[in-house]
């Protein structure tokens, strides 16, 4: 019992594959969190589908997450630890070598996107509320549930809302780099803009890297294309203080990296916690239009502003490479099996566009206008072919505005749902 909220556990036992309910099946947990004043109460539901992929839910402290109490005063929460993550059956390196073969590991993989994440919500719901539909809240990753959830299974769902994650209907993972690097490299070149130190110390890090072999406190090599890779922290609000002051204390007296620096770099680039994001990165976009292939290294050779030579040297984003599951401890076990993954061409679609079309239950997205991870413009095309929809622009937020607005962002999307606003 969390001081400042109840909160119930809850355990439920699902397929590994629902297409075949009597073969293997993984653990999904979920924790039940409510207003302790209205504990007792028959409140209505509010799932809440985490970014990612591969994040899992938050853990509820005093105030936290920011948007957490505005949601209970009106409803009971349950917090999703998604398939392989969290307490959910998590899929680790650890686990991953327990497979034996990449195809193995890979055909295990394939189970853990947004189609079966959906039918275990649609399990759940029907164990907690028999045939009443539920509320859900999907941020970044979690609206990508979100329209899938409409696609497969309407009936379970009152109301959506979506912070910063639309997708792209069609799109394919090559549409979505091509947009992706652009919204990177000016976000890099703002940091440099505010920060006109960073530039020349960037570089001065790099060509260290470049001349020596230095390493992590966990044996891996420390590269400047997995420094680069500190970028994807940009997209959040505190995204640009947060890579300065890493930079700020990179270089000790002896002109050598810094422990902090290196112990750092270690937990953010290292995928300990969440491997899926970076293994189910491209396979979001996989929709049987043939591989994506590593589309995000394909596409980097277009953009020659990325070149490790250039000046200035930009981060990179949300891109995974096939050099991260050589040369990252937490990823190795994966790398053969993210090969053919990015590789296989029969993924099934997730989105059911003749079912959205017609779509009547209540969706409002926000979707945030220098959004460094979801394209504005894909978002915006998506929702005009989806019923019932209300979007509302904005750039007083980044992508983490859920979080960050202490509430005042879902209680606008709740108004829109309704028609108050």
């Amino acid at each position: 019992m969390n001081p400042a909220y109840a909160t119930v556990d809850h355990t439920f036992t699902v397929p590994l594959d629902h297409r075949a309910p009597d073969g293997p099946t993984i653990e999904v947990f979920a924790r039940e969190v409510a207003d302790p004043a209205r504990a007792g109460e028959e409140l209505p539901w509010l799932l809440y589908l985490q970014g990612g992929p591969g994040g899992k839910s938050p853990r509820p402290s005093a105030g936290s997450p920011g948007w957490l109490p505005q949601a209970l005063r009106t409803h009971r929460v349950l917090l999703l630890d998604q398939r392989g993550t969290g307490r959910s059956t998590p899929v680790t390196a650890r686990s991953a070598a327990r497979f034996g073969s990449p195809e193995r590991l890979a055909g295990h993989l394939a189970h853990f996107r947004a189609d079966a994440i959906v039918a275990d919500a649609e399990l759940i719901r029907r164990e907690l509320c028999g045939d009443t539909p539920w509320e859900t809240l999907g941020q970044s990753y979690g609206g990508f549930l979100t329209l899938t959830y409409l696609s497969q299974a309407p009936q379970g769902l009152r109301a959506c809302y979506v912070t910063g994650g639309l997708p792209g209907l069609t799109a394919t993972a090559d549409d979505v780099y091509a947009h992706t690097y652009p919204r990177v490299r000016d976000r890099v070149l703002d940091l440099y803009a505010r920060y006109p130190e960073d530039a020349p110390r960037l570089r001065k890090i790099a060509d260290l890297l470049a001349a020596g072999d230095v390493r992590l406190p966990d044996g891996d090599r420390l590269t400047p294309h997995r420094l680069r890779t500190l970028g994807l922290a940009l997209g959040m609000a505190d995204g640009f203080e947060r890579v300065h002051w890493l930079l700020d204390e990179a270089l000790g007296e002896d002109g050598e990296l810094s422990d902090t620096f290196l112990h750092q770099v270690t937990t953010l680039t290292g995928f300990t916690d969440n491997p899926l994001f970076a293994v189910m990165q491209e396979s979001l976009y996989g929709q049987g239009a043939g591989p994506t292939g590593w589309a995000a290294e394909r596409a980097l050779a277009d953009f020659p502003e990325f070149a490790e030579d250039a000046d200035p040297l930009l981060l990179t984003g949300e891109m995974m490479y096939p050099w991260m599951f050589r040369e990252i401890a937490g990823l190795r076990p994966f790398a053969d099996a993210a090969d053919l993954l990015a590789a296989r061409t029969d993924w099934p679609p997730l989105y059911d566009l003749g079912r959205l079309a017609a779509n009547e239950v209540p969706l409002a997205a926000v979707v945030y206008h220098d959004d460094m991870y979801v394209d504005a413009g894909i978002s915006l095309a998506t929702a005009r072919r989806i019923g019932a929809s209300r979007v509302w622009v904005t750039n007083e937020w980044e992508h983490d505005g859920l979080a960050a607005s202490d509430g005042r962002v879902l209680a606008r999307l709740m108004d829109l749902a309704a028609g108050r606003a």
